[in-house]
């Protein structure tokens, strides 16, 4: 396993299994609240996922109680922030990386953890999970993308239910709605999401992105300009090594050698 930063006791860790980047927040004693340094140690995390060749999805996982409880507010009364300019809220809110990310939840995803969850692409999470934002009920709102991506996610009422109480989705509930990918037994969020990660990441790397680009801009409903945007990626990836490699490997009955080029 590998650390960003020389901290013996490092906030965030990184793991590559093959072609996937494991980002963990590693702050248990705070359910992994995010302060400045912390936050900060993510955005480049997210940066390598998406300059690092030798990987090609991403997974965000948290510890055994809680994937992130959101901002750490002693750290915000000492005059720390949980933003990075550029990159939102866990240096992740504002600018999700390019190639898909996962998250993996276990217990908590609370406030900006779950704006963080949110940002991502794809939601596994164990039965423990408790989802929620929980702002209004301290004189705030969910700042972070919360309620914006929230309706995109969830029926109306439900979202605003959620927006308005401050009550937590947990359990099979979170399934119904199909706000999660998959709710496994608790303990098993990670390894999950790292497998449906690897079954991402066999998959053309330009075509993944493209297709992750297209999906989360139709989310608010299809426009002639989209359609465009779609007719332009289609254009590239007609052109690209990687088309013509699907197109051989197809042929002569074998797996696919891509190159993301």
């Amino acid at each position: 396993m590998s650390t960003d930063g020389g901290d013996a006791d490092p906030t965030v860790l990184l793991e590559v299994r093959d072609d996937v980047l494991v980002v963990s927040i590693n702050r248990p004693e705070v359910l992994n609240a995010i302060d400045q340094p912390t936050a900060e140690l993510l955005a480049h995390a997210f940066t390598r996922l998406d300059e690092d060749d030798t990987v090609r999805v991403g997974v965000l996982s948290g510890g055994p109680k809680a994937f992130s409880t959101g901002a750490d507010l002693h750290a915000v009364a000492a005059g720390q922030s949980p933003m990075v300019p550029g990159r939102g809220f866990g240096g992740l809110t504002e600018r999700p990386p390019r190639k898909p990310l996962i998250a993996a939840i276990e217990g908590y995803a609370l406030g900006g953890g779950f704006e963080m969850a949110l940002a991502c692409d794809l939601i596994v999470a164990s039965r423990t999970v408790q989802l929620g934002l929980p702002e209004v009920t301290r004189g705030l709102i969910a700042s972070a993308g919360g309620l914006l991506r929230l309706p995109t996610r969830l029926p109306h009422s439900v979202a605003m239910r959620m927006a308005l109480t401050g009550e937590r989705l947990t359990g099979e509930r979170v399934l119904d709605l199909h706000l999660v990918s998959e709710l496994v037994d608790p303990g098993c969020a990670l390894e999950s999401a790292v497998a449906l990660a690897a079954r991402i990441a066999k998959n053309a790397p330009l075509s993944v992105q493209a297709s992750k680009h297209l999906v989360n801009a139709a989310a608010d409903g299809m426009t002639d300009d989209l359609l465009g945007v779609q007719n332009e990626l289609q254009a590239r990836l007609l052109t690209s090594r990687d088309v013509a490699e699907g197109i051989a490997a197809f042929k002569e009955r074998r797996p696919p050698r891509w190159q993301g080029r």
